[in-house]
């Protein structure tokens, strides 16, 4: 049928006609502002960095409803404008958020605008740590099922996009982020799962309370006719199972859950009533680590609940390569694995990363500091045993290495810059051994993004290969 041929009819009654003020001209604020255009909204695109900062295509920059407003605050903007649309990078607490909303003018999300305007079912994915890997999984099970899914969210594909692109019967599946439930209050998938709760993100959310509370926003208007998937091994949410009203299906690495998909013998099961149905051997997966072990069990569940048939779930398993930047194998100099993890955005999702090495390893970390300790990763190394030394860059260098001489480790060294960490890493890395590029922090601080980060960091990799002949 066509571009918007899912988006619901109440959406262009809601928005056409309306001026939205979309602040933040990243991928979510751009697909927000297209998927706005399309049901007959005016936007004014604003954002406060300066317009070659952004790609911006010639349906917006020659749409006749569409203002662009660069290199400016947005405050002065709001008189001009009936509703406010921010992107997740955007604090709530934000000052211009306060004042719009003082002045009367709703307030929304992309995540919550873009579900608002399809009747598809939705597939929502959180946690801290693992929600790339298990969305693309499951993505793939449903496309090997036969299904037509729009994989979104926080992976360079936002959820206005997917809905503009969609097609009746088709399937939603998207990442979600604590950032994202900030500004959520209508959301409401078919299927939710939280992976996992460890700090994270409390310089924007202050306190690890509120943290989960965030995560929790998740299934707040789910009812009976819905499913959450859980992990079993993680107390949190097994805290949070007692409140919810929602059929709830677990997993557990630790083979814990009384149904669910279980790892049980060095195999990923699905346990029910009693009976135990083998899928997959945990050793044949692809993907290194037991954290993907756990992102494997996830997805068995979600696809399970989606009925996609235990043979395509093994398939799968068995098949999937994984995603850039999430430990991903960039080139071997010298005898030296090199691997790049910049996905690696906090201290947990790190010492997964550290726990899949086999072999001696130098790390590479350090970044945007977000307020979160670095303790637990210090005394991870340590027991580890197999990082061999640490180069550290960023905000939190010294940070990290304070941490990491109070646990006992003095193997570390401090690098001003991405390309001096690699130059160092290389000096000091053992031939059979490995360069772990995982920084455990978030990249604002050097780096667009993660992905801007994971690309200049292989760049850097194979320049110096290069350079070696």
């Amino acid at each position: 049928m066509g571009k918007g041929a899912a988006i619901r009819q109440e959406a262009f009654k809601e928005y056409g006609g309306q001026t939205v003020l979309v602040v933040g001209a990243a991928r979510s604020g751009l697909a927000a502002a297209r998927l706005l255009l399309f049901i007959g909204a005016k936007v004014i695109l604003n954002d406060i960095k300066p317009r070659d900062r952004f790609e911006l295509d010639d349906e917006l920059l020659q749409h006749p409803n569409c203002v662009m407003r660069f290199d400016q605050a947005a405050e002065p903007l709001l008189k001009d404008c009936d509703k406010l649309l921010i992107s997740p990078g955007i604090s709530v607490d934000a000052p211009f958020v306060r004042k719009a909303l003082q002045m009367g003018i709703p307030m929304i999300g992309e995540l919550d605008f873009a579900a608002a305007c399809t009747g598809l079912d939705i597939i929502a994915i959180s946690g801290t740590n693992g929600k790339t890997t298990t969305v693309t999984l499951v993505g793939e099970m449903l496309k090997k099922a036969g299904h037509v899914v729009h994989v979104a969210g926080n992976i360079g594909y936002p959820l206005s996009a997917a809905v503009l692109n969609a097609e009746e019967n088709d399937l939603l599946l998207t990442e979600v982020s604590s950032f994202q439930m900030e500004t959520s209050k209508h959301f409401h998938p078919r299927v939710a799962a939280l992976l996992n709760i460890t700090p994270d993100h409390l310089d924007r959310h202050k306190t690890m309370d509120g943290y989960v509370g965030l995560k929790k926003r998740l299934f707040a208007n789910m009812g009976q006719f819905d499913t959450i998937v859980l992990n079993y091994d993680d107390e949190r949410l097994q805290e949070i199972s007692a409140d919810l009203v929602s059929k709830t299906i677990w997993f557990s690495y630790l083979n814990n859950a009384p149904e669910g998909a279980v790892l049980l013998d060095g195999e990923i099961a699905w346990r029910e009533q009693g009976d135990i149905r083998p899928i997959c051997m945990a050793k044949d997966l692809l993907i290194p680590g037991a954290h993907n072990v756990e992102n494997a069990l996830a997805a068995t569940a979600i696809a399970h609940q989606m009925e996609v048939p235990f043979p395509v779930i093994a398939y799968t398993l068995k098949t999937f390569k994984g995603v850039e930047h999430r430990i991903e194998y960039v080139t071997t100099v010298n005898g030296v694995l090199w691997l790049n993890d910049s996905k690696g955005t906090n201290p947990d999702s790190t010492i997964k990363a550290i726990d899949a090495m086999a072999a001696p390893t130098v790390l590479i970390a350090g970044g945007y500091d977000k307020e979160i300790s670095f303790r637990d990763m210090a005394e991870a190394i340590v027991n580890a045993g197999n990082i061999s030394c640490c180069v550290l860059m960023g905000q939190t260098a010294q940070k990290i290495g304070q941490d990491l001489k109070a646990a006992g480790f003095t193997a570390f060294h401090y690098a001003h810059s991405l390309n001096e960490a690699v130059h160092l890493s290389a000096a000091l890395a053992k031939e059979g051994g490995n360069v772990l590029f995982s920084p455990a922090c978030a990249s604002f601080d050097m780096f667009d993004d993660y992905e801007h980060r994971g690309r200049e960091f292989k760049r850097l990799v194979h320049q110096r290969k290069a350079e070696e002949g």
